[in-house]
């Protein structure tokens, strides 16, 4: 037995010890992978999939979410949270991370217990453990379970998993909350999401896969896989005349390419 196979197979003796569980379901390949999971060991009427919708991340992946969950034959819970009346959360420091997670899993354990199910689930891996997340302290006030985590998990392995399971979304771009365009200390607004928003979706239009319109100011600092920089540059007329359009004074293009978490490179050099 491989190590991939290993570990599948952990994450399934898990699994079946909860009997009963609602499952954070994003969309993204991680939650896919574990509800899938959770659906094939436990059975679709002791797994509840729960697709909430909220102002910081995309209608779009919303919708996409609920088509994946019927593919998946899950009895699927619509909800949302409202972040943006977080004063917290709109204050846009580092802490609010902890507040838009406390938001989500409160709405889970909600719903958790209303269903009388034991545990909720969500899509953590091994590599968020290097990450910066202060998210997991909530989760642990929660009691949330991380089972990709519990099974040593990591990203590529989970996309592995996910195509052999025929997942559609096995390598689908991460996904992450539209906050994360927005530096710290910069207060979040519905127009400040919206506009990264549709600048991402415009240039997302231009046959590239990777996109982050990070917002500094009013300038818009696009990031973008290295490979896709010279389309960038070919179309780049027309991605600023409609990036101005949307209220941006300046677009610019990081020559370092797209990375996650490149808001976070700065936090500490400014004291």
């Amino acid at each position: 037995m491989t190590q991939i196979q290993n570990k599948e197979e952990r994450l399934e003796n898990i699994l079946k010890e909860m009997k009963q569980v609602i499952v954070a379901f994003s969309g993204g390949v991680d939650s896919s992978l574990v509800l899938k999971k959770a659906i094939d060991v436990l059975g679709s009427s002791n797994v509840k999939a729960v697709i909430v919708k909220s102002e910081l991340f995309r209608n779009e992946e919303f919708n996409q979410a609920i088509q994946l969950g019927h593919i998946l034959n899950a009895h699927i819970i619509e909800t949302e949270i409202a972040e943006l009346k977080e004063p917290h959360i709109v204050e846009n420091t580092p802490d609010s991370w902890y507040y838009s997670k406390y938001l989500l899993y409160a709405k889970l354990e909600e719903l958790r217990k209303n269903n009388a199910f034991h545990y909720v689930l969500d899509g953590m891996i091994m590599d968020d453990i290097s990450d910066f997340r202060p998210g997991l302290k909530a989760r642990t006030e929660f009691g949330v379970r991380s089972v990709l985590q519990e099974a040593d998990l990591y990203k590529d392995e989970v996309r592995e998993l996910s195509k052999l399971h025929d997942l559609p979304v096995w390598n689908k771009p991460a996904l992450c909350s539209l906050a994360s365009r927005i530096p710290y200390g910069e207060p979040l607004s519905f127009n400040k999401v919206s506009k990264v928003n549709e600048a991402e979706k415009y240039i997302l239009s231009l046959d590239i896969n990777h996109v982050r319109v990070r917002y500094h100011h009013n300038i818009a600092r696009i990031e973008v896989d290295e490979t896709d920089i010279p389309t960038i540059i070919q179309h780049r007329n027309q991605i600023t005349l409609y990036l101005k359009e949307l209220g941006f004074d300046y677009v610019t293009i990081d020559l370092e390419g797209y990375r996650t978490g490149s808001m976070n490179e700065v936090m500490h050099t400014h004291d």
